[in-house]
């Protein structure tokens, strides 16, 4: 499991955003606007009648191409669930769906969650679908939607219901030019669970024009049944059919009997925009609207829009119809509930043009005549007549919201600002000198502008926009500054493990370097170690660009440049045609390069696998369709490579295999049949391919998974430069090869950047001996060796003027001892003191002096790694602390534990997608928090990284203990209360890491469920009648028989256990069977798997530590799916449910699973049977059964062996005669028996070697083992293979019998063995004495009353069960026996003959007592509560009823439980003389007597 947390750096100015498609949801009201550049913002809208607000909470990065459309889906929906009514969905909102679904240009799809943002998956479509450009959902299957692609020569950005691209009076159909050849498209039907195509409907060229719009649309008679409905610019229909399995994957080339085909429209005018709703299609025009039947192609009637405010034509900035829209009645906004007759219109229809009017219209069509009627009308805001538009209406709820993007050209730039107006339905204001009433206003100019007006802005980047008390003046006044602009952007990592500086690129030409400071104080050369010595210079300015600078590159020099000493250089290409390379350490220009004539748009560094001398140049792409290779070391141009179509827009090289690939688009963004891939070879120079379509695209897909494999840390991207990862082909994560270890040593000789741990170790190397010059060159290359595969900082930037960290935490936790691994010079980290000193013992006098200077220079490393370990926790939790929320708390964190603000950063919160994917919230508390409280996913894993960090570092570094613990408490519970409608973090991630690597991580996760547990527990298995708020919350922590108690109380009767319903009981079992791809599984990178097996987790604790907030009947539903887990031996989850099955064992699930206690037992030695047979596991299989055999054997056995010792020893002894003599299965038994001694040492008290009748008839499962005969066993001398194998195990076991239990005794020679009744019958207790050579039998001692004394005790049943013997002791010389009996108050002395007597006369008569001595009450010795004497007999105690009276009137089980709660294992006799002996009780002396 991965747990990632993003921090985002914004430039100081807000990005620019252009809308091209809009979708809202209605619970909770949220809608996403997608931009020309790929972006998709996340905007909140709070329904408030008076004053609604609406606020930008992110942006969602998963595109570089601009955004065709956005769709609503439900990809967790179930594959039966056709309870949809509609006969048609709109690209609107509904709180039935959980996830947005985007398309862009180029051909990627993704899918976003809801309530977090977060991208669930990314995928690419196929090359032959061609490029998306419409999304529509399937009716009755919410969890597929219908794609509509096209391949033709202008693919258009549009909607259902409106046009993308106004600008000025040209209108996009004005320019658009009809396709050479009849027009080609596809359409397909995409599972948004995985975004793969489980059917194609169509896959060709279309009988009617141009694809203009397309609906699903449901058949009336069968809901599950769908058609294609797709029209052209002119109005000419045709309609597909579509296969009513979703997973149909034949292709419908032709339209057969379901194809509808019309004349289109009489006039000449093109369509604009097509909407739909049920059975009716509104076409817009630029003038009116005209409606029709969709069965029938029957015109209903139309709107005129002619001299209304909507058009006016004649005027300079021409007026027309853009858009149109239904109005929902009940503002739900979502999936559009169709009428019985589907031929009725909705009330109202609205209209709106170009410059943002419109007219809300009251529509009707009854018998057969069309009414129409202006309701309502929004006015235009007054925009600069160069200023051009884009508008969207879009309705949420009772408000319509005018969602405008406003720019401003100058010089080769434009400038795209979104803003969004709330206009009221309910509302109107009456104002004189207008034809209709007004809309009111309820919100005006809402933007993520203001995210970005800090009061303390980055020095050179002040506000975008002039202050304003409204946005629109704002716009209007806007006054460009092209310095505030950033064009380009990227993070320079330090030998791409933890990050150094962030570059901006402006419009102006200017690029700007800022330093974290974090690091600027830290050295490693004994100069200055003190954090506070920071560097005076966080910023660095590089002048000289006299347009954008459009891209940017950083290379460490692997060789050195001809006539140059610079290490580090600074690539940067511009809008003014040329590269400059600059020294980045002192800022100087090196190099101005003309070798284009067009502006230079991407600077490729070469692969880690590139060899010299390549690996020391770059490669330059420009708009004048070449590429150039430039070198480094000579600073020139070495190749050309000429001739390409167009402007490459994606360039990759292959190092490895000495290739450069271009990917050349007939149209930007678009994949179509005339693009064109150009393959080069970089040492000739020479063009070795071309090509073209689909195949490009394949072929560039297959060398970019090529390059990921080879490299270092995975990634196409090399090194640090401004190309967004997003522009790419999708790679699929964790693609190593076997040589990226033996590669990593040739990528980075040195760091990137400085300061480094390079430097500093190159520093030392100059001043140590030539021994150390090993551990050095391992020191120098640690950072590409040790993190090749997993860096604990990952650095991108998706966007210009956007920069992310990504955090592991998994890399993070093990940072220090993989580096220590390093320095060894090993994989493992080694005990320095124990290899010296083997070192000295060789050759003492020759290597003494030099074993101490490696010892120390190694203290040194391990002391530097430390340091910088300390310093990377630090810097991770200064960018991922939530600042300025606690003020107290944001003081002790600077003050003790030495945080440092990053101040000179814009910094916001953000969460990592699928695949590269980020999902990053604009700056400001107020969205940081909205992500708090919308995403549980984001709750959990940034609470668990946070308490994870602090934790480690009070490890690390003991000086801010204090401050890391308040952090960590800040994060568990003080956060929460602070924000109670905080989303709590969810279960189910946060049982993913109980069993994660690291203590600190394990420690966290279990911390946060128990602080969460009763804010989080899933609707199914929450309990309903849980009123009292006292019961709502449970001691974090709490264990055992206090949880035990709690159920108790909760369930007072076995009605109320059968309370719960039959459907709920369903709920349950659904919920925990339901193994659907959950939102915190996408964030984990988990599978369905996992899933389903975290539902158990979570309801076994639950069930276990909170049982009054769930339902009674939870502990018997997941008992045995948790019996399962644990038996299935899953490495990340059977080892969790081992341990809670073994903790809830006594007080939940004993009563569920009593009579299958057995088997599970027998399951777990069969387990250990496999595992010891199995001698072919690989290394990493052996290691994961290793560790879940640890929980079963250590922490499960004894727990179910504990719930049922007769069981457990009826299983053992099964094993003795089924599994060989040499099987570890004998070894887990004798350790099992040693815990359960430790931990229910009564209750095995009665097996340990007589069972008598009575407890034999009361016991569950009746065993004839008993647990001294076992030990006997395993060392019995005829089965040496089991005595060899079980020897040292059995011994152990038996010391440790005679160590809890003082009835058995053995003597000093270890000869004897004496085994006394526990309890027994008055009539027959004894002792058995066992030769420990032969392992036999040898003489039994009879410990019955004292003869002639029985009349003392008339009362007492000779069958009733008393404790027999309370302690034994051989005497020193092992020839006699001393037995004292609490009932009665008795010692005994036997004495025995010699062992080879007994032998010989094998006679097994119970031997009377040689001597009886009767034991005086002692102070505080109660008869009454458990335990008689004879004496307190003869006295007569009639007020005080013995045991053995009560016990009358019980039966045998009752009687037994009362002597095993009571027995006393503490008694002990010691010998003090040759014939004195010492009784003690709990250590304390209670008499010494003679014998």
């Amino acid at each position: 499991m991965k747990c990632r947390s993003v921090a985002c750096i914004w430039a100081g100015t807000p990005p620019p955003h252009r809308v091209t498609a809009v979708t809202a949801f209605s619970q909770p009201p949220i809608f996403y606007t997608g931009g020309s550049d790929g972006s998709i913002i996340w905007w909140a809208f709070s329904d408030n009648n008076s004053n609604p607000e609406v606020k930008a909470v992110g942006m969602l990065c998963g595109h570089a191409a601009p955004i065709t459309d956005l769709g609503i889906c439900n990809p967790m929906e179930a594959e039966n669930n056709t309870g949809r009514s509609s006969n048609l969905v709109v690209n609107s909102a509904s709180s039935d769906f959980g996830a947005v679904i985007s398309a862009c240009s180029d051909g990627f799809l993704c899918v976003w969650s809801k309530s977090s943002g977060h991208c669930r998956c990314r995928r690419k479509l196929p090359p032959w679908v061609g490029s998306p450009c419409m999304i529509r959902t399937l009716t009755s299957r919410s969890r597929y939607v219908c794609i509509g692609c096209s391949f033709m020569d202008t693919v258009h950005v549009s909607d259902h219901y409106s046009v993308n691209s106004m600008e000025g009076s040209e209108g996009p159909m004005d320019r658009e030019t009809q396709p050479r050849k009849p027009p080609k498209c596809t359409i397909v039907i995409v599972d948004t669970y995985s975004l793969t195509v489980t059917q194609t409907v169509f896959h060709g060229n279309l009988f009617i024009g141009p694809m203009k719009f397309m609906a699903v649309v449901s058949d009336d008679n069968d809901k599950e049944r769908h058609s294609i409905f797709v029209v052209d610019s002119v109005g000419k229909q045709q309609m597909l059919s579509v296969s009513k399995d979703p997973h149909d994957r034949r292709e419908s080339l032709e339209s057969s009997e379901s194809s509808v085909w019309t004349e289109g429209l009489s006039s000449v005018q093109q369509i604009i925009s097509i909407t739909t709703h049920g059975n009716i299609v509104a076409f817009i025009l630029k003038d009116r609207c005209i409606f029709r039947l969709l069965s029938s192609d029957t015109k209903l009637g139309e709107i005129s829009c002619v001299d209304t405010l909507l058009c006016s034509y004649g005027h300079p900035t021409q007026a027309h119809v853009t858009g149109g829209m239904f109005i929902v009645s009940d503002g739900a906004g979502g999936m559009l509930n169709a009428h019985e007759n589907s031929c009725l219109i909705p009330e109202n229809f609205a209209v709106w043009n170009n410059r943002g009017s419109a007219i809300v219209y009251k529509i009707s069509y009854q018998n057969e005549i069309f009414q129409c009627e202006p309701h309502s009308e929004i006015p235009a805001t007054y925009y600069k007549p160069d200023v051009r538009l884009s508008i969207f209406f879009l309705q949420v709820y009772h408000c319509l919201l005018r969602i405008e993007s406003v720019c401003f050209q100058f010089e080769e730039s434009s400038l795209w600002r979104p803003h969004v107006t709330i206009w009221s339905l309910h509302h109107f204001d009456n104002e004189p000198g207008k034809l209709y009433r007004q809309c009111r206003m309820l919100r005006e100019g809402v933007s993520f502008i203001d995210c970005f007006e800090s009061p303390t802005p980055l020095k050179g980047l002040n506000g975008l926009e002039t202050e304003s008390t409204s946005i629109v003046n704002s716009l209007n006044n806007y006054n460009v500054n092209k310095g505030q602009i950033v064009s380009s952007s990227m993070i320079i990592s330090e030998s791409l493990v933890t990050p150094y500086a962030v570059v901006y690129g402006y419009l102006s030409g200017l690029i700007e370097l800022v330093r974290f400071d974090l690091f600027q104080g830290i050295s490693f050369d004994g100069v200055s170690s003190k954090p506070e010595e920071k560097s005076a210079s966080c910023k660095q300015y590089f002048s000289g660009h006299t347009g954008a600078v459009l891209c940017l590159a950083a290379h460490h020099m692997m060789g050195n440049a001809k006539g140059w000493s610079f290490n580090q250089v600074l690539v940067s290409g511009s809008m003014d045609c040329t590269v400059r390379i600059w020294d980045l350490d002192t800022g100087c220009l090196i190099m101005v390069m003309h070798h284009h004539v067009d502006p230079v748009r991407q600077i490729i560094l070469p692969p880690s696998s590139t060899n010299r001398p390549w690996s020391d140049c770059f490669l330059s792409v420009g708009e004048d369709s070449c590429v150039a290779l430039v070198s480094l070391e000579t600073l020139r141009v070495e190749r050309m490579f000429p001739g390409h179509m167009n402007y490459p827009s994606k360039v990759i090289w292959d190092g490895a295999r000495g290739y450069i690939a271009c990917l050349c688009q007939a149209h930007s963004g678009t994949s179509n049949a005339t693009d064109q891939l150009y393959i080069w070879d970089v040492k000739t120079g020479c063009r070795e391919r071309i090509v073209r379509g689909t195949a490009a695209h394949s072929m560039f897909d297959h060398f970019c998974n090529t390059i990921s494999m080879n490299s270092i840390s995975g990634t196409l991207l090399n090194g640090n430069t401004s190309v967004s990862s997003l522009r790419l082909p999708i790679v699929e994560d964790g693609r190593f090869s076997k040589s990226s270890s033996s590669l990593s040593e040739k990528l980075v000789t040195s760091s990137r950047s400085s300061p480094s741990i390079l430097n500093v170790t190159e520093l030392n190397a100059s001043k140590s001996h030539p021994g150390k010059e090993n551990k050095d060159k391992a020191l120098s290359s640690f950072p590409s060796a040790h993190w090749s595969k997993k860096l604990p900082i990952k650095c991108s930037s998706p966007f210009p003027g956007i920069v992310a960290l990504s955090f592991d935490l998994a890399s993070l936790m093990f940072s220090n001892q993989k580096l220590e691994s390093i320095i060894n010079g090993g994989h493992e980290p080694v005990n320095n003191t124990l290899k010296q000193q083997g070192i000295q013992k060789q050759n003492p006098s020759h290597h003494s002096q030099e074993t101490h200077e490696v010892q120390t220079d190694t203290e040194e490393g391990h002391d530097k790694i430390k340091l910088f370990e300390e310093y990377l926790l630090r810097f991770s939790l200064s960018f991922l602390h939530l600042w300025d929320v606690d003020t107290e708390l944001d003081n002790l964190l600077t003050r003790d534990m030495e945080l440092r603000r990053p101040k000179n950063f814009v910094v916001a919160s953000g969460l990592q997608g699928d695949r590269g994917s980020l999902t990053l919230t604009f700056p400001g508390q107020s969205a940081i928090l909205e992500l708090w409280k919308s995403s549980s996913e984001f709750s959990a894993m940034r609470s668990l990284m946070m308490v994870s960090l602090a934790q480690r570092l009070i490890s690390v570094s003991h000086a801010g203990s204090a401050a890391s613990s308040s952090l960590a408490a800040f994060y568990t519970r003080n956060f929460m209360d602070k924000f109670p409608d905080m989303k709590p973090p969810s279960l189910q991630l946060l049982v993913a890491f109980w069993q994660a690597e690291s203590k600190h991580v394990r420690m966290a996760a279990r911390s946060l469920f128990h602080c969460t547990a009763s804010h989080a527990i899933p609707l199914p298995l929450s309990n309903s009648n849980t009123n009292d708020p006292a019961n709502m919350s449970s001691p974090a922590g709490s264990r055992g028989k206090e949880h035990g108690d709690t159920r108790a109380e909760s369930i007072s009767s076995e009605a109320e256990k059968q309370g719960i319903s039959q459907t709920e009981e369903s709920n349950i079992v659904a919920w925990l069977e339901s193994f659907e791809l959950q939102d915190w599984i996408s964030c984990v990178g988990g599978t369905s798997q996992d899933a389903m097996t975290s539902h158990i987790i979570v309801a076994a604790a639950l069930a276990v530590w909170y049982p009054s907030l769930v339902k009674p009947s939870l502990s018997t539903l997941v008992v045995h799916p948790l019996m399962k887990l644990a038996m299935a031996m899953n490495e990340k989850f059977s080892a969790t449910a081992a341990e809670l099955l073994a903790e809830g064992m006594e007080t939940t699930w004993k009563e569920c699973i009593g009579l299958e206690i057995p088997r599970l037992i027998g399951d777990i030695f069969f387990q250990i049977e496999l595992s010891g047979s199995s001698t072919n596991l690989a290394a990493e299989n052996l290691a994961v059964s290793v560790s879940i055999q640890e929980s079963l054997v250590e922490i499960l056995l004894p727990s179910l062996a504990m719930a049922d010792i007769p069981g457990f020893l009826t299983v053992v002894e099964s094993q003795i005669w089924s599994t060989a003599s040499d099987s570890p299965v004998h070894l887990v038994s004798l350790m099992t028996l040693i815990r359960v001694m430790r931990g229910s040492p009564r209750n095995l008290a009665q097996y340990l070697d007589k069972v008598s009748k009575a407890t034999h008839d009361t016991a569950s499962s009746g065993t004839d083992l008993q647990v001294v005969n076992f030990i006997l066993q395993t060392i019995d001398p005829s089965n040496s293979v089991m005595r060899k194998t079980c020897f040292q195990s059995s011994m152990t076991t038996l010391k440790e019998v005679i160590r809890v239990y003082p009835m058995v005794a053995m003597n000093d020679a270890w000869t004897r063995l004496a085994v006394g009744d526990v309890i027994g019958e008055n009539n027959n207790p004894s002792i058995r004495v066992y030769d420990m050579q032969s392992i036999t039998m040898i003489k039994v001692l009879d410990a019955r009353g004292p003869p002639g004394l029985p009349s003392l005790l008339a009362a007492t049943s000779e069958t009733m069960l008393t404790t027999a013997i309370s302690a034994l002791s051989f005497s020193p010389d092992g020839e006699g026996l001393v037995a004292f009996s609490e009932n009665g108050l008795m010692i005994r002395w036997w004495t025995l003959g010699s062992v080879w007597w007994e032998k010989l006369s094998r006679n097994f008569v119970p031997v009377q007592c040689t001597k009886l001595i009767f034991v005086p009450p002692w102070e505080g010795f109660s008869p009454n509560t458990s335990r008689s004497s004879i004496m307190a007999s003869i006295l007569g105690s009639d007020g005080q009823p013995s045991l053995q009276e009560n016990a009358k009137d019980s039966g045998h089980g009752d009687s037994l439980k009362q002597l095993l709660h009571n027995l006393d294992l503490t008694y002990r006799l010691e010998w003090v003389g040759e014939r004195k002996v010492l009784l003690t009780r709990h250590g304390h002396e209670l008499g010494t007597f003679q014998l």
